[in-house]
């Protein structure tokens, strides 16, 4: 089973080496609330099986495209090419336009020339989103400051490689955002080898990155044991990064491997790396007519919405619908706020700058399992220090522990209600919107649940720690029981700064 749409690029795939298994997998359309298009067993497909294999010089990425070897290495440098995405931003931009002479037309037929993520709806609609942490991780002012500053510059400087009548058609803004989006939702962050030569004599390292747009999965396959290494989650690669952690990985377009849709929960097949190629391995049995699914490491909402414009909608545990995996994220500079408005320190900046100078998180991450992150408390009780004990963790270059005292827990309740405060709905709003407007826009409907995951872990954490306070025998604000939710007991992530 496949689809005319497909029949071109599988054809296109094989002929260029890569393998695949047609006789177990084949590709259809899903129902939407199922990722759409996608694969799906045509037979029963038993646990560490191969669906299929690409080849290294089969991925896109700046290092197989001949882009930055015509452009010339030192130039590629010297517009900043080398640094973020939009080198491969710009590769996509240049092989589309080549059109028949480009080795990946097949394959960039099969993308997405059209996105449902905030980074394309209307100012109305990401109202929707306010208080939710989605609008300012869409990275969009900064998007167009590259495509301006380095990226369209970089084209007028080669009319030779970007023919001035070509611009309007592939090189527009709007093309910029496009190939960025296929980039945010599909890239894999594969671990580098010399295609050409094998590798460099060293060994290849253990772990390999997920993708650093798109979070699917690529590790290492160890084909006598068939275990799999621990992935590295990361975020789309900042400029002022690590060098040397940048260039052990590609940020690559993986043909066939990104028609595989996630689900929270529901991964049964896995992308793996070897010298030569990266293969999909199956992790566990699969019946004939079930999709093929692939992982997003269990993203919360607000990052599926982001990178791929949908979200999950899955029973809770207790009650209610949501997504297990979602998070809300607080500010220290939210903290700081509080902490000012309720003291009258002189120090309270001197001691943020030292926490972040240290290593400490600018973001705290609460997760369903309702528990204050330890660097959020740690932080409350370094802007209570007295004088002496603040002039000694300086000396120890030691933040306080996190012992969750009476004054840490005030002000972590204000913290709390501040942060609900933020959103221009309460979660009854959210919840009455959906009973009473069942044929909502897509994009409206998706932010409430968004906002609703987010609402309820800051409600349910806010209750538990009301709860603690009484339990100590007062002593925290008064304010009103928020409704008990029974969710998953997860571990709350940590921001990573």
């Amino acid at each position: 089973m496949s689809l005319p749409e497909l029949e071109e690029f599988l054809s296109w795939f094989q002929s260029n080496g890569g393998r695949i298994d047609l006789d177990a997998v084949g590709f259809k359309y899903f129902p939407s609330t199922e990722g759409g298009r996608g694969a799906v067993a045509l037979k029963n497909i038993e646990k560490d099986q191969t669906l299929f294999a690409i080849p290294r010089p089969l991925t896109l990425s700046t290092k197989t495209s001949l882009l930055p070897e015509k452009f010339g290495p030192r130039a590629w440098k010297e517009h900043k090419l080398d640094k973020g995405w939009s080198g491969l931003i710009l590769c996509m931009m240049w092989e589309d336009a080549q059109t028949f002479n480009s080795k990946w037309r097949c394959y960039l037929a099969t993308l997405p020339t059209a996105f449902d993520t905030p980074m394309f709806w209307s100012e109305k609609d990401l109202k929707e989103l306010e208080g939710t942490s989605v609008v300012e991780k869409l990275g969009k002012e900064d998007a167009e400051r590259d495509y301006h500053d380095k990226v369209f510059r970089a084209i007028q400087s080669r009319p030779d490689l970007f023919p001035p009548e070509t611009l309007s058609n592939h090189y527009s803004l709007e093309r910029y955002h496009v190939m960025g989006s296929r980039i945010l939702s599909r890239s894999f962050g594969v671990e580098r080898v010399d295609i050409d030569g094998g590798d460099d004599g060293e060994e290849m390292n253990p772990e390999a990155d997920k993708s650093i747009g798109s979070a699917m999965d690529v590790d290492e396959h160890d084909e006598t044991t068939g275990v799999e290494d621990t992935s590295i989650q990361d975020d789309s690669p900042s400029e002022d990064g690590d060098e040397g952690e940048e260039d052990a990985i590609d940020i690559s377009m993986v043909p066939i491997a990104d028609l595989l849709n996630a689900r929270f929960g529901s991964e049964n097949a896995k992308l793996f790396y070897e010298e030569k190629e990266l293969k999909m391995v199956t992790t566990k049995r699969i019946l004939a007519g079930e999709q093929i699914w692939n992982t997003y490491d269990d993203l919360p909402n607000s990052e599926l919405l982001r990178r791929y414009g949908h979200v999950d909608i899955l029973p809770l545990p207790g009650s209610g619908k949501g997504n297990p995996a979602d998070v809300v994220e607080i500010r220290a500079d939210l903290v700081l706020a509080t902490f000012s408005q309720q003291s009258e320190s002189t120090s309270s900046t001197e001691r943020i700058d030292w926490w972040l100078e240290e290593g400490g998180d600018d973001t705290f991450v609460l997760g369903t399992d309702y528990e204050v992150p330890e660097a959020m408390v740690s932080l409350t009780r370094l802007l209570y220090l007295s004088s002496d004990e603040w002039e000694k963790a300086q000396e120890k270059s030691k933040p306080p522990k996190p012992k969750l005292d009476s004054q840490a827990l005030n002000l972590i309740l204000v913290v709390l209600q501040k942060r609900i405060a933020q959103y221009p709905s309460t979660m009854k709003d959210d919840e009455e919107i959906l009973k009473q407007e069942p044929g909502m826009p897509l994009n409206k409907y998706q932010a409430i649940f968004v906002r609703l995951g987010e609402k309820r872990i800051l409600e349910n954490t806010l209750q538990r720690l009301v709860t603690a306070g009484k339990a100590r025998g007062g002593g925290t604000h008064k304010r009103k029981s928020a409704p008990a939710f029974d969710g998953s007991n997860q571990s709350t992530k940590k921001a990573k700064r």
